[in-house]
């Protein structure tokens, strides 16, 4: 399921741009989730980093898609953005939001398509790097490189990142299967670690970034040092 955001004041604009995803869909093999929003204004208000692609109009009334772009770049670093406009010196401003490309209005089905295979491209060269995480009742998308380590608890599994935690509902197996082939291994059977994060092992703790202190079984010390030593080793090679 890929989340697209249509961020378009026009409502004749926005059906089309409907009608092209459906189309694509059926072309394609591909499943879309829909969300439209009549403004820039409408669409930063509360913006959380759930949509995957968002298409959007230059010009609005209350906030156009710049400034709209400006903002959600300001939380959201990896949304494809694609914007639709009819004035093609815009283009070259889209690169400032770093912007995959721009379609021309009126939006012919060909164009459109391509644009969207590419934003698709684009995504899926990214989605191996991201867990996205039922939080709240809500979704959150987490860079792989930014979680530091996966807490289990009872339950739940506590995702510690460098730039907070969430917690979510699910056994820590669960989450270990997605990052599966990562820079990920068990300390021990209630931590999975990013190997990525730890800045060094003493006696039987490992040292993490954010001043954790993560314990290592007995069983488990020597491959993972093992682990580390050869993750070490790919990334200085």
């Amino acid at each position: 399921m890929i989340r697209i955001g249509i961020v378009e004041d026009d409502a004749a604009s926005a059906a089309l741009l409907v009608d092209h995803l459906a189309r694509y869909e059926r072309d394609h093999g591909e499943q879309f989730q829909v969300t439209r929003f009549s403004d820039g204004a409408h669409v930063v208000a509360g913006y959380r980093p759930v949509f995957d692609i968002l298409l959007l109009d230059v010009e609005m009334p209350e906030l156009d898609g710049f400034s709209a772009a400006e903002r959600i770049r300001q939380v959201d670093r990896d949304v494809v953005i694609v914007f639709i406009t009819n004035m093609t010196q815009y283009a070259i401003k889209g690169y400032e939001v770093d912007a995959l490309s721009y379609v021309l209005k009126p939006v012919p089905y060909f164009a459109f398509s391509q644009e969207i295979k590419r934003s698709i491209a684009r995504l899926r060269r990214r989605s191996a790097d991201y867990l996205l995480l039922t939080v709240d009742g809500g979704l959150v998308r987490v860079a792989t490189d930014d979680i530091v380590f996966l807490e289990s608890a009872k339950h739940r599994t506590t995702v510690h990142t460098v730039d907070g935690r969430y917690s979510v509902v699910g056994p820590l197996k669960s989450l270990e299967a997605e990052l599966e082939g990562k820079s990920f291994f068990r300390s021990n059977s209630g931590y999975l670690v990013n190997l990525r994060h730890v800045l060094g092992v003493q006696g039987s703790s490992a040292l993490m970034v954010g001043g954790h202190d993560l314990l290592i079984s007995r069983p488990r010390k020597k491959a993972f040092l093992a682990a580390l030593t050869d993750y070490l080793g790919a990334r200085h090679a």
